[in-house]
């Protein structure tokens, strides 16, 4: 009997565990505390288990751009210049990204002729993000595709762990690290952009051992129509969790280009011989249907912040909670459509692709040429009023 009990008191409190692992964590990023505790034989960090009301024994800080001592918010950047914008020299883990720049938008306090908004800034201001004394960033992407939106455009839209709100550009991706440097290049050829940024961040003594570092992979360029579009290839052990893409046709009217369906081959060595997971069309990846017949939406693991189909322009983000991809060697991902290539039109895309990977490693896919980063058939003709 009492063996009985005993069984059945372990099940109750395995069944506790359960719930409190699901309740407190994202099973995106590894977050973890200083202190570690035994559970069911495997040693992790006692906050994985803790709800949000459970007081934690850490410490938070703030990488910021504000200079109590000057006073002044924000960085300007030079054309041509690279900047440190923040850094830091201990472990942690970034727990919120937040950032905004000017010259998107109408400045109604300074009409000079060269502080007119020109929205290209979102491509050519370019984000890089290097893990633990690297001499090769782990991010890089242009500022407007880090956070979702490829056509030179800011776009109102929020999900969960990216988002442009309201003159704002938020990611809640956790990046753990033993060191981070933070770094914004700007190949604008006049706009001088001040950007602000806040990183809010978890200190530790010693990270958790399988606190892996996140990557964010840019790619660029202009498909013929049936070939191959990657979306990310990486050497190395970790999960992918989650992409946007932007597209456009020179086409108007067309949106045949989301009849791609997905292809993710993994621990092949890049061999590409038979996918391991292969989709049905690009916009069932991202959990639409039928081109996405109704239109702009946004969730929060997924979602269209932009449909404009006249245009043939469309902006798609999907993240990967439960359904992260695994991969131990490498990972490759790319769509490409079944059909023929005269029933195929042209176009043109730009993508993000993020995952953690055990070690912060090398992005195998490089930026484009400053020229030609902006490199779509049209841009729309947006304005932001500075003051709503």
């Amino acid at each position: 009997m009492d063996k009985e009990k005993e069984a059945s008191r372990q099940s109750r409190r395995k069944a506790l565990m359960t719930l409190g692992a699901i309740a407190g964590t994202s099973t995106l990023g590894v977050l973890g505390n200083n202190k570690y505790s035994k559970i069911e034989d495997q040693t992790a960090p006692v906050t994985e288990y803790l709800p949000l009301f459970s007081i934690r024994n850490t410490k938070s800080g703030q990488l910021t751009t504000f200079n109590s001592d000057s006073k002044q918010k924000a960085f300007p950047i030079q054309p041509g210049e690279r900047k440190i914008i923040a850094q830091y020299n201990k472990p942690g883990i970034i727990t919120r990204l937040w950032m905004t720049m000017s010259g998107w938008f109408w400045e109604n306090w300074d009409v000079r002729e060269e502080k007119w908004p020109d929205t290209s800034i979102l491509k050519k201001l370019i984000l890089r993000i290097y893990w633990d004394d690297n001499d090769f960033p782990s991010v890089e992407a242009p500022i407007g595709d880090f956070f979702g939106i490829g056509h030179c455009e800011f776009k109102h839209y929020v999900s969960k762990y990216l988002g442009m709100s309201s003159g704002g550009f938020y990611c809640y991706l956790p990046m753990p690290f033993n060191k981070v440097k933070i770094e914004v290049e700007n190949l604008h050829d006049k706009s001088i952009p001040h950007l602000f940024l806040n990183a809010n961040y978890t200190s530790y003594d010693v990270l958790p051992d399988n606190a892996g570092r996140l990557h964010c992979m840019y790619n660029a360029g202009t498909n013929a129509g049936s070939e191959p579009q990657y979306i990310i290839k990486t050497k190395g052990k970790g999960h992918f969790v989650g992409c946007c893409l932007s597209m456009q046709s020179w086409l108007p009217n067309y949106l045949g280009y989301l009849e791609a369906p997905e292809y993710i081959y993994i621990d092949d060595n890049f061999e590409q011989k038979v996918p391991s997971i292969v989709g049905t069309g690009l916009e069932d990846y991202f959990n639409g249907g039928w081109y996405f017949r109704d239109g702009e939406f946004n969730a929060p693991l997924h979602g269209v912040p932009l449909k404009d189909a006249l245009r043939s322009m469309i902006s798609m983000y999907r993240f990967h909670e439960n359904d992260v991809i695994c991969f131990d060697k490498s990972f490759v991902m790319m769509f490409q459509s079944p059909r023929p290539p005269e029933h195929t039109r042209e176009y043109k895309f730009s993508s993000t692709a993020y995952w953690y990977q055990q070690k912060a490693s090398e992005l195998l896919f490089k930026l484009p040429h400053k020229d030609k980063l902006v490199d779509w058939y049209r841009i729309r003709d947006t304005d932001h009023q500075s003051i709503p």
